[in-house]
């Protein structure tokens, strides 16, 4: 992607050209869009060979495959030693974050326009609604692409978020000051963006199927031009490549150049070498932080000795104790499972003769549908991450020291 032209000049004639020195008069139904209002550059149906070829022509930065990418809480904030009680300027509400992700949902309350006067002058986006979605003075534009025009059922035609991610990091960065907030009742507080003054601009590249590398440019190339400040994408792929490859490092340089800082996330993997892979250094790479809390689940045996486990329960057992019993001695023999399937509480290894009304231990952890379906009330199981999941169940999720004391416990009464 290259730098645009001075002056006026006609992106699609241009691109037209150089497609037609290489495939003669199937140039122009080889072209598929055109980048031509922040930077110069295009997508186009090439075979290897023809990519080849163009890579080698005069003029022409880089030629890559459009591939996918993949998307990579209220106390944050308070924990990183960001004050609730900032005093708010005017210029503050004119900073426009452009969000790159999966969409926006405008009806939470985190994007709520209370108080909010218009749009910034500076602003020259569009808000590319439909009966089911509109903006307001705080999302105060919005776009989506899909180049291959390949939508999966559950994709929602518009900027309305259809996975979830668009909506929590858009909250992050500049969601509004939301009392009470909590997940059923859990950890209840007030959840706020980093900048809740500030506007956002929605650019919905992601879907059911990932994120393409044109979508990624072309939404680069309208947030530039439309005029926001900041552009936030946690959004990459498996590892990092090179930067004439990467449409997210290309559409950063540009960004950069038109005085615009980009906010990636650094990854989804580690801690290890070379785990991050968004790695231009003209844009910002952000790992997320540790927290300050956890959701524990205590498991309190009959000897009185009391485990504290992590997961996310939202049911409460009705009764103090209920009977244990180990997964592995609950094989669903009928169905053709023994010991060394059941002691994992996959779903169907476990009799439900044996089940039913107990707390079951399991060796592993698992979504929950095994113990559930048996009619167990509950469940224990051995996770070795100090991570909390959320079950169809109360679960407490135990590290292997505590498991293997619940184990030994269960064996001697």
């Amino acid at each position: 992607m290259g730098e645009r032209p001075n002056g006026e000049f006609s992106a699609e004639r241009l691109h037209i050209n150089i497609l037609e020195q290489v495939l003669g008069s199937g140039g122009s139904s080889s072209l598929l869009h055109s980048y031509h209002r922040s930077f110069n550059g295009f997508v186009a149906k090439l075979t290897n060979d023809d990519a080849h070829k163009l890579a080698n022509m005069e003029g022409i930065v880089s030629v890559f495959p459009n591939q996918m990418k993949q998307l990579h809480t209220t106390r944050s904030w308070d924990f990183m030693g960001f004050s609730k009680n900032v005093t708010r300027t005017n210029l503050e509400s004119n900073i426009i974050i452009g969000m790159l992700d999966t969409g926006i949902w405008p009806e939470s309350k985190s994007f709520n326009d209370e108080g909010f006067g218009p749009p910034p002058k500076k602003w020259k986006g569009i808000c590319q609604g439909s009966s089911n979605f509109t903006c307001n003075n705080k999302i105060i534009g919005a776009r989506y692409y899909k180049a291959d025009k390949n939508f999966h059922p559950t994709d929602i035609r518009s900027p309305r978020d259809s996975e979830g991610h668009g909506s929590h990091t858009s909250s992050i960065a500049a969601g509004a000051l939301v009392h009470k907030a909590s997940l059923s009742g859990l950890a209840s507080g007030l959840a706020r963006g980093g900048v809740p003054s500030a506007r956002i601009a929605v650019y919905k590249i992601c879907w059911a199927d990932g994120c393409s590398d044109a979508d990624i440019l072309a939404a680069f190339d309208d947030a530039i031009a439309d005029g926001v400040d900041v552009i936030s994408l946690s959004v990459g792929g498996s590892f990092a490549i090179d930067y004439f490859n990467d449409s997210i490092a290309i559409g950063a340089f540009h960004s950069m150049k038109n005085r615009i800082l980009t906010s990636n996330s650094a990854g989804n993997s580690g801690p290890q070498l070379a785990s991050i892979t968004n790695v231009s250094p003209w844009s910002l790479s952000v790992a997320a932080s540790t927290i300050d809390r956890k959701f524990f689940t205590e498991v309190k045996l009959g000897n009185g000795e009391i485990y504290k486990g992590t997961s996310i329960n939202t049911v409460e057992l009705k009764h103090n104790l209920y009977p244990l019993i180990y997964g592995g001695d609950a094989p669903n023999t009928k169905k053709g499972y023994d010991s060394s399937e059941s002691r994992y509480c996959s779903e169907d290894s476990l009799d439900k003769a044996l089940v039913k009304g107990k707390i079951v231990l399991c060796d592993s952890v698992n979504s929950g549908e095994g113990p559930l379906a048996a009619g167990a009330v509950g469940a224990i199981m051995q996770y070795y991450l100090d991570s909390a999941f959320n079950f169809p169940l109360p679960v407490s999720c135990l590290g292997s020291d505590d498991g293997t004391d619940v184990s030994t416990y269960l064996n001697t009464t």
